[in-house]
């Protein structure tokens, strides 16, 4: 690739990406991110927890002449109560859906994990030392919204990463194999 191109792709990721590190002439060829449908779930979960504390907001309406004083106070702040913590469980699997990212690029691959708030793992792996590339779909669900786990398993300490719940394509999958078995060539062109 021209070198005036590599150095425009390069510029262009740093600005899209800052928080990456990459090298000066490495750029950002794919960026993945969880499916679509995990966002939905998370909204509807909210939108769910928020109708059914609306509904016991109602209920203690409607029986609050079965309620003494303290008896009402204490429903609504076990109510605001659980209001407050659909709001931060919202808040903190927004920020966990968000923190789960792919980046291949020209050079490797870059997986930035999230499982919760405080547990977080990073993993950069070689393009050249990825044996297979592969994307499963393993349920009618997946199958649907079409979504499933990729999986790129390396050479030599056999070790297996997966980004579940993405929604690659299979134009895109093929790209990637493609960087792969170029990066391959070039790394045992550079050998000898």
């Amino acid at each position: 690739m021209d070198e005036s191109l590599v150095k425009i792709r390069h510029e262009r990721s740093v600005k899209d990406f800052p928080y990456l590190r990459i090298e000066d002439d490495e750029y950002v060829e794919f960026y993945f991110r969880r499916a679509r449908i995990c966002l939905w779930a998370i909204w509807g979960g909210a939108f769910l927890g928020v109708v059914l504390i609306l509904l016991g907001f109602l209920l203690v309406l409607i029986g609050q002449s079965q309620l003494d004083e303290v008896g009402l106070q204490f429903m609504y702040i076990i109510l605001f109560s659980l209001l407050a913590a659909v709001f931060i469980i919202f808040l903190l699997a927004l920020k966990v859906y968000h923190g789960n990212k792919l980046f291949v690029t020209n050079k490797k691959v870059i997986q930035m994990i999230m499982l919760s708030p405080v547990s977080t793992s990073i993993n950069i792996i070689d393009l050249f030392s990825i044996e297979d590339a592969s994307f499963r779909q393993e349920s009618l669900l997946q199958k649907l919204f079409n979504f499933g786990t990729l999986r790129l398993a390396t050479v030599g300490d056999e070790t297996t990463y997966t980004f579940t719940h993405s929604d690659i394509k299979p134009p895109e999958l093929k790209a990637v194999t493609d960087l792969i078995s170029e990066a391959k060539k070039m790394h045992r062109d550079s050998k000898d």
